[in-house]
């Protein structure tokens, strides 16, 4: 099943340094700075996705004006295919970007139900993000999560993910781990794969040089960690850890 115009993209994390107002803050310069090394860095990858990854600790609702502002000038000069992530869940603002830059996607962690996370208790709003989209005319599609990191409660992935899919419209499900750089479980990605035999389903966390192969049944791969410095997800992107993925897929 094609993601993108593609078979199995290999879609590349772009983590932005922390931004003005939140704890860790970096100066302006040198959060762009990092964003565009971190593209070229991916050189090879089949598209990217930007998400504010240094705001910690997150906002459980929406974000400030000036972070959408940032995000929408750094999404500009990045390439496609490109995706936006506003952390934590803020699916108006990723749709507001993606309209203003042309961008493919939007990443929302939590487009049904409820779930239990370190922000607290986070609603999904799949109601308003789908018409929102609607209403502004954009053309992003909706990657929605499946029991997302850093989260618990839900129900059972097969549930989740046919409501997900079919109640919540998303146009493309995520499995991931327990939290970043975990492994998803390859039998839950097998039971959302056959629950919704019709969406493609990606594995958004965990995925390693070492690991690919035991998720062949995904349709595509989000890789953030795994391409960074050391494995870790605040680091730059190591284009020789790219490179050894991508010629081992």
């Amino acid at each position: 099943m094609n993601v993108l115009g593609k078979k199995k993209p290999v879609i590349g994390v772009i983590h932005l340094l922390p931004l003005p107002g939140a704890p860790r803050e970096k100066a302006l310069r040198e959060v762009r700075k990092r964003a565009e090394a971190d593209a070229r860095n991916l050189a090879g990858v089949d598209g990217y996705i930007l998400e504010n990854f240094g705001d910690a600790p997150f906002s459980p609702g929406p974000v400030e004006p000036h972070i959408i502002a940032i995000m929408t000038d750094i999404a500009r000069t990045l390439p496609r295919p490109l995706g936006i992530n506003v952390l934590r869940n803020d699916a108006s603002a990723a749709l507001g970007i993606a309209l203003a830059v042309d961008a493919d996607f939007i990443r929302v962690n939590i487009h049904t139900g409820v779930m239990q996370t370190d922000q607290g208790v986070i609603e999904g709003q799949a109601h308003k993000t789908v018409r929102y989209r609607k209403a502004i005319g954009s053309r992003a599609k909706i990657f929605a999560d499946v029991l997302v990191k850093h989260a618990t409660g839900g129900g059972d992935p097969a549930t989740v993910a046919r409501e997900t899919a079919y109640r919540g419209l998303a146009d493309a499900l995520l499995v991931t781990g327990a939290e970043t750089a975990s492994a998803a479980d390859p039998e839950e990605l097998r039971t959302v794969k056959e629950a919704v035999p019709d969406r493609p389903v990606l594995v958004a966390s965990g995925v390693t040089t070492e690991n690919i192969r035991t998720f062949d049944r995904a349709d595509g791969f989000i890789i953030g960690s795994h391409f960074k410095r050391g494995g870790n997800p605040e680091n730059p992107v190591d284009p020789a850890r790219v490179r050894r993925f991508l010629k081992a897929r």
